[in-house]
Order: C-alpha cells, then sequence, then structure tokens
C-alpha cells in the first residue's frame, strides 16, 4: 500500500516537456485588419484625384507661411493671456471671499457657456457699444481703430481659453495636501509666497497634461479667427482655392502644417512634463528618444 502512494504522490518527468507559447489568433487577425486598412488607405490616396506636384509647390507660398506664422502667434498670445487669467481667477474661486470667488465662477460661467464664435464676434462688433475708449490724461482714440481683427482674436480666444484654464488650475491646485499649505503659513510665509512657491510648482504635475491638449487645441481653434477677417492660414488657402479650385491640395498643405506645429508642440510638452516630473517619485524618469538613440550609438561604438 505504501509503495503504491509513493508511486503516485512522486512528481511527473517534466524534462521532455517543451513549452508552447500561446497563440493569439484574435491579435494576428486585428493587425492584418489594420495593415490591410492603411494599405488601402494608402492605394485610395495615391490614385486620387490629388495632384501633389500642386501640393509640394503651395507648401512653401509665402502667402500661406504668413498665414501659418498668424496662427501660431494667435496661439502664444491667446495661451499666454489664458494661462494668466486662469490663474488669477483659479485663486480668485477658491478664495474664502464671497464676492471674489463669485465673480470668478460668473467669469467662468459666462466664457465657457458661450460659443468662442459668438464671442469673437462679439469683440469684433465691440466698437458697437463702446465707440469711442478713452483713458484720463493719455487721450482716447476710436474703438474700431484699436480693436482691429487680430486683437478681437487675441481678446476672445485668451478671454475663452481662460475661463477653461483656471478650471484646470483648481484642480491642480486642490490635488495639493492641505497640509503643505498649513506649514508653509505656520513658517511665516504669506499666502502669495506659500501659492507661488509651494502649491503651483507642486500642482504643476497635474496641470502641465491637460494644458498641453488646451494649447494644441487652441492652434487649431485660431481658424474661427477667420470669421472677422483674420489672415490665418486656413482662410489664406481659402482665398486660393476658391481662385484656382485646388480645394484638396490646399487643404492637405494646411493639414501638414497644423501636424507639423502639433508634432514641436507635443515635443515641448514632453519636456516640461519631465522637468516638474522630477523629485515627483523614487524612480528613475525614463530615458528620452535622444538619450535611448545617444546610448545606442555609443554602445555600437563600443563595441566597434
Amino acid at each position: 500500500m505504501s509503495e503504491a502512494v509513493a508511486e503516485t504522490s512522486a512528481p511527473a518527468d517534466t524534462g521532455d516537456l517543451v513549452a508552447v507559447p500561446r497563440t493569439h489568433y484574435g491579435r494576428w487577425i486585428g493587425a492584418l485588419v489594420v495593415v490591410a486598412f492603411l494599405g488601402w488607405l494608402g492605394y485610395a490616396f495615391a490614385h486620387a484625384a490629388i495632384d501633389w506636384g500642386v501640393v509640394k509647390e503651395y507648401l512653401t507660398m509665402g502667402v500661406l507661411l504668413k498665414g501659418l506664422l498668424i496662427t501660431l502667434v494667435l496661439t502664444v498670445v491667446g495661451m499666454v493671456l489664458g494661462i494668466v487669467l486662469g490663474v488669477l481667477v483659479a485663486v480668485m474661486r477658491l478664495s474664502r471671499n464671497p464676492v471674489t470667488s463669485g465673480v470668478g465662477w460668473l467669469y467662468v460661467w459666462v466664457f465657457r457657456g458661450t460659443p468662442v464664435y459668438l464671442q469673437l464676434l462679439a469683440w469684433f462688433n465691440i466698437g458697437l457699444l463702446f465707440p469711442y475708449v478713452s483713458l484720463p490724461g493719455l487721450g482716447g482714440a476710436r474703438t474700431v481703430d484699436l480693436v482691429t481683427p487680430f486683437v478681437a482674436a487675441a481678446i476672445g480666444l485668451g478671454l475663452n481659453q481662460g475661463a477653461y484654464t483656471s478650471e484646470v488650475v483648481r484642480a491642480g491646485i486642490l490635488s495639493i495636501d492641505e497640509g503643505q499649505t498649513e506649514a508653509a503659513q505656520a513658517l511665516g510665509m504669506s499666502r502669495v509666497r506659500t501659492m507661488g512657491q509651494i502649491v503651483l510648482p507642486q500642482a504643476m504635475r497635474v496641470i502641465l497634461p491637460p494644458i498641453g491638449n488646451e494649447t494644441i487645441g487652441m492652434l487649431k481653434t485660431t481658424s474661427l479667427a477667420s470669421a472677422i477677417g483674420v489672415s490665418e492660414i486656413l482662410s489664406e488657402a481659402q482665398h486660393i482655392y476658391f481662385v484656382n479650385n485646388r480645394i484638396m491640395e490646399l487643404l492637405i498643405v494646411c493639414a501638414i502644417w497644423y501636424l507639423a506645429a502639433v508634432s514641436v508642440l507635443s515635443v515641448v510638452q514632453y519636456y516640461l512634463e519631465r522637468h516638474f516630473a522630477r523629485g515627483s517619485s523614487s524612480r528613475a524618469l525614463p530615458a528620452t528618444p535622444l538619450q535611448r538613440l545617444r546610448k545606442t550609438l555609443q554602445q555600437k561604438k563600443a563595441v566597434s
């Protein structure tokens, strides 16, 4: 009996077994479908009625490059104004003063609750309400001379962006433990200094990713400025294809420049996020693509 038990309880000999990896048929089928779709898409574009010579010709056309520059300047001005207002309004909304908090809430309610297109039109026609603007001791001027289409677009985009940015900043501030604020104030730091040196630098880790998305969104939202006469890249392309009827070619040119600008902004966002992520974790940050490339080259050089 004891020999039978010992025989059945003895471990099986697995030396001759071969481990066979599991075959994921679904993954292979999904990959084939995606590759087939991309191949069909590439074939369709290659044989579509698109004159790629025209795309190449207009890609570096001066008028379009000037429109691209206006697009980039509007993006930068709108985001700078939006971030400054966003931080200010976020602090106002977190204030214990009900008037200050209420004004901040009202600002967000108005500018988030109305379309940016409507706001641009309103700023462009602000001269109907205030025909003449003057400052005591400095003189004045007609509003239509001061609020040009570009200025109206910059103000409208910046104010609209400020409402959205304020909510992002407020969420970042609230993500910081209140104990740090209390500790800083116990050390004698003022509220402004605590916000600038303790809270906001830590909140940047939370704030930066959505701000990066907002910046990319602003780049594309600038195309709405054409409604009030700003000659950004898309409106310039429209002016051209209304004459030569090369609609798709000009739209492809705009898409190429938009994608290029978004790519640059994404790289900037990546490095900014890494900068503010330092010290937030005990783990080392993963290497950047440039660092990995440099390491690979050094390894190849050492082997050779």
